[in-house]
């Protein structure tokens, strides 16, 4: 019952996001590539979406825009046909993330298997520029997460017992109009350790990401996190995955090996790996919605 109430949620937000008229609908192709751009331009579209599959990435929503994400996960596929697969299994964030102003966006959203809500802020610091300008953007991102997950009576908590913390630096680079790449040094913050041994409470880790665009809106995406600090019985995350976009939609298509959605979950509690596969069939739903207010000279 639950699994079919998340998927029938998922079908009614789609409708309300295909109505007309519900939204301004965003299109990032009506904005040309910035390769072709004039010296000393910014750079766009680095990425089709803030996120790649589960990180963040250096895109940064531009002011009085939100975007309605759910990312939805299935389970592992060495579960067979019992399982069908893991299409049987289901796990899901919901998430509204805000462009606040220039290179500055916030979000919050909702982890169904750890029950943990979890909220963020997204600064840029450098804007990559053709030409002689600036070669990387680089974006310094804040995030805490509070777990709600009923641990069971022989556990007492506190607040604080249940609070993660997190902060990133993402430094990216769009090479040419088709291949964009990102380092991403993390650090996550745990202020209790519930069912992980052998890892701290500050743990370490560095991600790589990558982009390859093999169309106008297709692109073939890769995201690996390596683990510098790890609990046992964990395995760095590695995710494989297609970007189709739409303009005011973004179809993220993937398999990884992460349950987790938020940045300590996939990055440190990561219990498969895709050598006994452990591989999960995802996807994840970008919608942006323009919220503001309508700037009066553009009104005819």
């Amino acid at each position: 019952m639950m699994i079919f109430t998340k998927r029938l949620l998922a079908i009614v937000c789609l409708y309300l996001m295909a109505i007309p008229g519900f939204s301004q609908q965003i299109d990032i192709f009506k904005i040309q590539d910035s390769s072709a751009s004039a010296a000393n331009e910014p750079v766009i579209n680095t990425f089709y979406s803030t996120r790649l599959v589960n990180s963040h990435t250096v895109e940064i929503l531009s002011p009085g825009s939100m975007d309605f994400r759910i990312n939805h996960r299935f389970g592992p596929i060495n579960q067979g046909i019992y399982e069908m697969f893991g299409l049987d299994q289901a796990s899901m964030r919901m998430g509204f993330d805000f462009g606040l102003c220039k290179n500055l966006m916030v979000g919050i959203g909702r982890f169904s298997t750890a029950k943990e809500y979890d909220w963020f802020v997204k600064w840029r610091l450098v804007h990559q520029k053709t030409g002689s300008g600036a070669p990387v953007s680089i974006d310094l991102v804040g995030a805490m997460a509070y777990k709600t997950l009923n641990l069971g009576p022989s556990f007492v908590v506190t607040g604080s017992d249940r609070t993660y913390y997190t902060a990133q630096l993402l430094i990216a680079s769009k090479l040419n109009a088709h291949t964009s790449i990102q380092v991403s040094p993390t650090y996550n913050h745990y202020n209790r350790i519930f069912f992980l041994t052998g890892g701290s409470k500050d743990m370490f880790a560095i991600g790589f990401l990558a982009r390859q665009r093999v169309s106008k809106r297709v692109s073939i995406n890769a995201e690996y996190f390596l683990q510098a600090t790890r609990f046992n019985n964990t395995y760095d995350p590695l995710s494989i995955g297609v970007d189709i976009n739409t303009g005011g939609h973004v179809f993220q298509l993937h398999f990884t090996n992460s349950t987790g959605m938020n940045e300590h979950t996939f990055i440190h509690e990561t219990n498969g790996s895709w050598g006994n596969g452990a591989v999960r069939w995802g996807f994840n739903i970008s919608r942006i919605f323009f919220i503001g207010k309508k700037n009066k000279a553009s009104v005819k």
